[in-house]
Order: structure tokens, then sequence, then C-alpha cells
């Protein structure tokens, strides 16, 4: 389908992804993405490359044309905790090193140094994935294929699991502290809920994911200390696997709910915000995709174990999920932590491989 191999070959143009990288992590991007994508923007035209930032943030760039059309799309914000650059022999260490700047330096790599020959090679950046995912609901492009850069540590993911946010709201009725039995309270209601949310059947298990996971993540309520709160929030993180849709797993939360013994009005909804929904996903491992950067990585292929935008691609589009640099390792966190890295030599493999795949 995409004879990725026919399509491009390697130039001589010669690209350094770790001097970027060192670059890239020296720069903000965390409260706004505009300095990182300008660095980006001044790179791409140094190199010949034309770029555009579309209404929503985002950032694309193309070489070649017509099909096939393979898009290497990451994010570009970062979060906290905030570590400064700093190197040694193996590493790089700072805030978004791994997650996922090293990756866009893999995908500038591939971009620049491709000679096409055949077909469309582009880059899609996003401003907003670590927070709430919205920009990419704006992203105008037509891939064939798509790679998704987040720390794997080379190793092709092929599926992943769902992000479903939604908010249970507890509505009692106030009255003074001092006479509890006069009002409803609705802490001491979403509490209830809380504890009892531990039986709710999560659902059929994965091969690959296992079983769906539900986790109360944010509880807000009242208003003053001496007074019975008469409302209570419940932001729920529900990882869900292929197969389960939000609408079904509302239904299924609301008939649980409904059957608990409160006297508080509970009402369940999706959290309010305008991301599209990251549901979760699994491209075949005999698709065309998968079997040629297997090859070229020559890794292990198994399932991401986060969320990322690689499900808005998905349900249409061959999707993968590829990258520099890992979640965590033997000695704790790594992506989203204060010891953030990624190996220099796993970032120039990562870069040997892109520039051969693409």
């Amino acid at each position: 389908m995409f004879f990725m191999e026919q399509a491009f070959r390697v130039m001589k143009i010669s690209f350094d992804e770790l001097e970027f990288l060192r670059k890239s992590v020296r720069t903000p991007s965390h409260e706004s993405v505009e300095e990182f994508r300008n660095l980006i923007q001044e790179v791409l035209k140094e190199n010949g490359i034309g770029s555009e930032v579309d209404s929503s943030g985002n950032l694309k760039a193309s070489v070649g044309s017509g099909r096939p059309h393979l898009v290497l799309n990451t994010h570009m914000d970062t979060v906290c905790p905030h570590t400064e650059f700093e190197e040694d022999e193996e590493r790089i260490y700072g805030r978004g090193a791994c997650d996922a700047k090293a990756s866009i330096a893999v995908f500038l790599k591939a971009l620049i140094e491709a000679d096409i020959k055949e077909g469309t090679l582009s880059i899609a950046f996003t401003p907003d994935e670590e927070t709430e995912s919205i920009a990419i609901g704006g992203l105008d492009i037509d891939p064939d294929a798509v790679i998704v850069g987040e720390p794997t540590g080379l190793d092709v993911c092929n599926a992943s699991r769902g992000r479903f946010e939604v908010q249970v709201t507890v509505k009692g009725e106030s009255a003074h502290a001092a006479e509890p039995d006069s009002g409803i309270n609705a802490v001491s209601e979403a509490s209830k809920i809380i504890n009892l949310l531990k039986n709710f059947d999560s659902g059929e298990s994965d091969e690959e994911l296992g079983r769906p996971t539900m986790t109360p993540t944010i509880v807000s309520g009242g208003k003053a200390s001496n007074v019975l709160p008469e409302k209570c929030v419940v932001r729920i993180d529900r990882r869900s696997v292929p197969g389960e849709s939000l609408q079904e797993y509302m239904e299924r939360l609301k008939r649980f709910i409904g059957n608990i013994d409160t006297e508080a009005h509970v009402s369940v909804d999706r959290a309010a915000n305008n991301s599209p929904l990251l549901g979760a996903f699994r491209t075949s491992k005999e698709s065309e995709l998968v079997q040629e950067l297997m090859n070229h990585a020559n890794e292990n292929l198994r399932p991401f174990s986060a969320v990322c935008e690689a499900s808005f691609f998905a349900p249409e589009i061959p999707t993968v999920v590829f990258g520099p640099g890992v979640l965590k390792d033997e000695d704790g966190g790594v992506a989203h932590s204060s010891r953030e890295y990624v190996e220099k030599e796993e970032v120039k493999k990562a870069g040997k491989i892109g520039v051969s795949f693409a």
C-alpha cells in the first residue's frame, strides 16, 4: 500500500538531531509553545523547507507531492516538573527531552534528509497534547499512514488504551454544619459513591492491553467550613480498551451509580472539554506500515502504555507509536518526572531508522 522504500531515498543533506535536541530542551514550551515552534520553523527555513501554522496552532510542513502520504506527528508542549538542560556522555536531560522533543528532532531529520522521488512526507506537530488535545481536532491533513512520536524505547507500538473523562455531580442540600442532619452532605454522599466504584465491572479484558481501569482523580465540593456542602463534583479517568465506546461506558456507569443508596441527586456526564475523543486503538500487526517499520526498527512490537494523539488518526488510518526515550525505567518514572532524559545513542539510532524508513 505505502511502498515507502520505493517512494523515498536518502540524499546527502545532513541534519544534526542531537544539536537540535540540545537547543530544543533549552527552549521553553510549557506555558506557550510559540518560542519552540519558531525554532522549528527557523530550522526548516534554513534547510529550504516552508512551513505553516494553522488557526489551531498546529505546525505543518511537507516535502514531495502525491501519494503515498506519510505523516510524522507528535506534540510540541511539555509538562511539569520543570528540569533544566543537562548533558553527560550518554544522556541529555531536561524538560521534554524524551517527551517529545527527541521525536521532533528525529522527525525533522527524516523530513530534511529525504529526497522525494514519489509521494509526500509531512510533519504535523500539535501544541496542546499534554493538556487538552483540542488543536488536533483542527488539523487538516490527509495521510495514508501516521507515525506518532512518543517515548517507546524504539519499540513499535501498534495499540494503546483510550482515555475518557467523565464527571459525576452529586447534589445535596446545604445546612449549618452544626446541624448536619438538617441537610444532605454532597461530599459525604460522593465519598460513598467513590468507595463503591471498586465494585464496578470494569469490562472485557483485552489480550494485549488487559482490563480497562477507572480512577477518581479530582474531587471538588464545599464553599465554607461551617456550611454543609450542597454540591460535589468527582472527575473520573477511564482508560478504555478497543471495543468500548464512551457512550457504552457511561450508560453502564449510570446504571451502576443508580443502584447506590444515596439521598443526593447524582448525574453522570462527559467532562466539559472540547478535545476529540481519544479512544483505544489497534493497528493490525499485518499492516504494511507495521511490517515495514518493524523491518527498519528491528525492535519489539507491543502496545503503548499511555494515551496519545495516535487515537485521533487510528480509526481511519494505519497508525503506530514510535520514538526514542522511555516513560519509565528500572529506577522509576522518566517522562513527566524530575529525572527526564533520553539516551543519545537511542536518538541517533532513531534518526537512522527515520531517514531509512522515510
